[in-house]
């Protein structure tokens, strides 16, 4: 008898995203503040811990916050899924997020100094973390007449990614899926004077080590790279959820110097830390950002093939 695979765009695969659309359905046919309530109760009470996601999210605090408790790390995994629920639905109502943000007040040193890049026709690029609502800075800015594209990591359910990779390019045109050739059709859309986002704060093999909360992660240096090439301002920015659970705060920070594309990451690094240290429940733990083994083992690798005879 042939052994099953378990390969993806399967059985498995379709019923989860069959689940995932109904609940999407449902919480989208709600109220706004009743949705996103429900949808930050549900990720936080259900879907967090059957999908491991609350266990990882405790051992990453475990990991680069040893000195908090057992009670405070509980707390911060509670608030990080309740966050990771919230913004999900979200973003998945493309019209209501454009309007909300339509209003909402833009703060920032960096703000000056992209309104003045807009009017000379320079490149921007926009970088930040999985930090509160990623996306409502971006939709405050495209709800005011900017056009700005960014990279998406695709779903490993084809299906799931399918529906959420539209959603993106129903915020805001032109969207690459990330990898080389996506980073070239973002580099290609910036070096004409256009305005892209990149999220950096993704484990990479191929990264630079750059400590991130104490502990070393591979960074990818290709959002300053970009940066470098086109000549864009490099400004980092963050959607900071307010204490209501609803609103947000839109920051646009100072940019960031064009230098050595790793000094660029680290600071765009300590931008990010600066956030987490302030309110860690709004970052995404969930997140395998170090994976010590992986790297460990890799070291071993290296360490082995500079041995000589």
């Amino acid at each position: 008898m042939a052994r099953t695979q378990n390969t993806r765009g399967g059985a498995a695969d379709w019923i989860a995203d069959r689940t995932l659309r109904g609940l999407i359905a449902l919480a989208l046919a709600l109220p706004h503040p009743t949705r996103v309530r429900l949808m930050g109760w549900m990720v936080r009470r259900v879907i967090g811990p059957l999908a491991g996601y609350r266990r990882r999210a405790l051992d990453n605090l475990a990991y680069a916050r040893p000195a908090l408790t057992d009670d405070e790390r509980r707390r911060i995994a509670d608030a990080v899924l309740d966050n990771a629920g919230r913004t999900m639905i979200e973003n998945y109502d493309v019209p209501g997020l454009l309007a909300r943000m339509a209003d909402a007040r833009i703060d920032g040193a960096g703000v000056p100094d992209m309104e003045h890049a807009r009017a000379e026709g320079r490149p921007i690029l926009f970088v930040t973390g999985h930090f509160g609502n990623f996306e409502a800075p971006r939709a405050a800015l495209v709800a005011r007449g900017w056009r700005i594209g960014g990279l998406y990591r695709p779903m490993a359910n084809p299906f799931f990614n399918a529906h959420y990779a539209a959603n993106m390019h129903a915020l805001s045109n032109p969207v690459f899926e990330q990898g080389r050739r996506g980073t070239m059709g973002l580099l290609r859309h910036i070096k004409k004077g256009g305005m892209g986002v990149l999220l950096f704060d993704v484990y990479s093999s191929d990264g630079v080590p750059i400590d991130f909360l104490g502990k070393p992660a591979p960074t990818l240096t290709s959002a300053a790279d970009i940066a470098l090439r086109t000549g864009a301002l490099f400004v980092p920015f963050f959607g900071i959820r307010r204490p209501d659970g609803i609103g947000f705060d839109v920051v646009f920070e100072s940019a960031i110097p064009h230098g050595d594309p790793a000094e660029m990451m680290h600071e765009a690094t300590r931008r990010l830390e600066a956030r987490i240290d302030a309110d860690p429940g709004q970052w995404f733990w969930i997140h395998r950002r170090w994976k010590p083994r992986r790297q460990a083992k890799r070291q071993r690798k290296r360490d082995a093939a500079n041995i000589g005879p």
